[in-house]
C-alpha cells in the first residue's frame, strides 16, 4: 500500500481506515464480538467470525500494512508469535540464515523448538560480511531473518544489500523492525518481502498491551501468510488491538523524543569515567555509524553499555537509579534499565558462557 502522506507524523494519525462505518465514530470502537450475523446463507457479510476476522483489528492491521508501506498486515498475539507465523512459512527441514546476536527469544524459538518440530537448521552470521553470506547459502536455505539494529548489541545490517543478495537467489527475507520501528526506517521499501514487529515495543508505546505483527507487500505472501493467522488463530485480541491502534497515533512525538534522549545519554555515558564501552549507532564511535546515517532517522532509543567493575557494582548502580526501572521490554514512556545476560538473553548466555 502505497502511503497516502509522506510525513510519517501525518501517516501514523490517519492510516487505515479508522472511521467507523456503523455509526461514523472518529475513532475504531473495540468489537468484541467472536461471531457476527450472515444475511443469509451464501450472503456472507465483511466478518463471520473473529479469528478470521475482526472489526477492531481489522482497522489496526490496515493502519499497520500502510504505515510499513505493505498491503497487508495481521496482528499476532505477541512478537514470539509473529515471528512463529513467520516460519509457518518455510518447507520442513529448512535452513535460514540469521544476524549474529539475535533477540534471545528469537534463538530459542529457531533453536530450541523448531529445530526439533520442523528440522529447521540455523547459521548465524555478520550479515554485512557478503563473502560468508554467500558462502553460507545451501540449497536448502529458504529464509534470512535480518534484525538491525540487533537486541542488545545495536548491530545493523545493511537491509537493501542482503535483500539483493537473497532475491538474486529467490530467498525469503524478514526483518525483525522492533528496535527500529518504522519511523526509523521501512525495511520494505529497501527491498524486504516481510517485516516483523513486537506491538509491545514503540507501536504500543504504554507498556499495557502484548502484540506482535507480520507486514507484506506482495499478494501472494499475504494470502499464505492470511491462511496460516486463520488456522494458527495467533492473533491480537481486540482490546489489544485498540490500544495498539491507539498508541500508534502518538508514535511520532515519542520516538522523536526518546531518540534524542537516547543519542543525549549515550554522549554522556561515553565520557562517564565508569563506563567501559557505549553501544550506540548514533554515535561517531559506532562501528557502524555511517549506515546508521545512510539507513536509519537516528540512532534508536535504546543505549547499551558495558560498566567498569563486577555483577555487584551492576546492581548497586541499578538500586541508585531514580527514574529508570529494571524491567524487561522497551518502547513505553517509562525508562528502563534491562541486564540482558541475566533478563532477556539469559538461556543464550548459559549456552555461550558469556555475561
Amino acid at each position: 500500500m502505497k502511503n497516502k502522506f509522506k510525513d510519517i507524523a501525518t501517516l501514523v494519525v490517519h492510516a487505515g481506515n479508522q472511521i467507523d462505518p456503523a455509526n461514523n465514530a472518529i475513532f475504531t470502537p473495540i468489537v468484541t464480538a467472536s461471531s457476527f450475523i450472515q444475511p443469509n446463507l451464501n450472503e456472507g457479510g465483511d466478518f463471520c467470525y473473529s479469528r478470521v476476522s475482526n472489526p477492531t483489528r481489522k482497522a489496526y492491521e490496515s493502519a499497520l500494512a500502510e504505515l510499513e508501506g505493505g498491503i497487508y498486515a495481521t496482528a499476532t498475539a505477541s512478537g514470539m508469535a509473529a515471528t512463529n507465523i513467520v516460519m509457518e512459512l518455510l518447507p520442513k527441514d529448512s535452513h535460514i540464515i540469521a544476524m549474529q546476536g539475535v533477540y534471545g527469544g528469537t534463538w530459542r524459538l529457531f533453536d530450541k523448538l523448531k529445530g526439533n518440530t520442523t528440522g529447521a537448521t540455523v547459521s548465524y552470521i555478520d550479515l554485512n560480511d557478503e563473502e560468508k553470506l554467500i558462502a553460507s547459502i545451501q540449497e536448502n536455505t529458504n529464509l534470512i531473518w535480518i534484525e538491525t539494529p540487533t537486541n542488545p548489541l545495536l548491530e545493523l545490517v545493511d537491509i537493501n544489500k542482503v535483500c539483493s543478495i537473497a532475491k538474486a537467489r529467490g530467498i525469503l527475507t524478514c526483518v525483525d523492525n522492533t528496535f527500529a520501528s518504522a519511523w526509523n526506517h521501512q525495511p520494505l521499501e529497501m527491498g524486504a518481502d516481510l517485516v516483523m514487529l513486537s506491538t509491545s515495543k514503540y507501536i504500543g508505546g504504554h507498556s499495557d498491551l502484548i502484540g506482535g505483527a507480520v507486514i507484506a507487500h506482495s499478494e501472494l505472501l499475504a494470502a499464505r501468510l492470511d491462511f496460516i493467522k486463520t488456522t494458527i488463530g495467533s492473533i491480537a485480541s481486540p482490546f489489544d488491538a485498540y490500544l495498539a491502534l491507539r498508541g500508534m497515533k502518538t508514535l511520532d512525538v515519542r520516538m522523536q523524543r526518546q531518540c534524542s534522549n537516547a543519542q543525549r545519554i549515550a554522549e554522556y555515558l561515553e565520557n562517564h569515567p565508569a563506563v567501559a564501552r557505549v553501544y550506540y549507532p548514533g554515535l561517531p564511535s559506532h562501528p557502524q555509524h555511517a549506515l546508521c546515517k545512510k539507513q536509519m532517522r537516528s540512532g534508536g532509543a535504546v543505549v547499551t553499555a558495558t560498566l567498569k567493575g563486577d555483577l555487584q557494582g551492576l546492581k548497586r548502580f541499578i538500586s541508585g537509579l531514580r527514574y529508570f526501572v529494571l524491567a524487561e521490554s522497551l518502547g513505553g514512556v517509562e525508562s528502563m534499565i534491562n541486564h540482558s545476560a541475566s533478563m532477556s538473553h539469559a538461556a543464550m548466555s548459559k549456552r555461550s558462557g558469556k555475561r
